[in-house]
């Protein structure tokens, strides 16, 4: 059980917990990622049940929401190309296929043909996928906001403007990597 007059920035956490375990191990490594990357990959550990649970509750599985989410920020008419889908998604053409089949078959997604090239297919969003996205999405929100409602306003947005210069520094530096 949590000291509750005890800060929660003086408190030891997991990533502590493992850094003073390598310090014993191998001193003379530098651990400090981890108090970066380790509490981002703990903090998703820990959060991503919860978001599973939620989609779930709307019959959806991360993978699912992921393509009708998509395709509902797209804006009227819900309408991508499987490429434009998967490029977006960062997946695989094959997994795309997959997920477009049991959404299919849900009666969230159609497959029409494109009005541009006869040999090519664009996938819309039903309106019972427009419905289960937006559903799903102000629970996944609501969820989100209520984890969060326990920091303080500013100090949230402090953190999430530090996560994304994080985010953008480290696209940036493996993108130049991966050239």
């Amino acid at each position: 059980m949590p000291d509750k007059d005890v800060p929660e920035r003086t408190r030891e956490d997991h990533v502590d917990r493992l850094r003073d375990q390598w310090a014993r191990e191998l001193p003379d490594l530098d651990t400090m990622p981890m108090t970066v990357l380790g509490r981002i990959y703990r903090l998703s550990n820990l959060v991503r049940p919860g978001i599973e649970a939620t989609f779930a509750g709307f019959g959806l599985d991360r993978g699912e929401f992921d393509v009708i989410a998509t395709l509902r920020r797209a804006g009227p008419p819900y309408r991508l190309t499987p490429t434009e889908l998967y490029t977006s998604l960062m997946i695989s053409s094959g997994g795309l296929t997959h997920r477009l089949g049991r959404l299919g078959k849900a009666g969230l997604i159609e497959r029409l043909p494109s009005p541009d090239d006869g040999r090519s297919m664009i996938v819309a969003l039903t309106q019972a996928g427009r419905e289960r996205a937006e559903a799903a999405f102000r629970a996944d929100m609501a969820g989100e906001a209520d984890l969060l409602a326990g920091m303080d306003p500013a100090r949230r947005e402090a953190l999430a403007g530090l996560l994304r210069e994080l985010t953008l520094m480290l696209g940036d530096r493996l993108s130049e990597k991966n050239s």
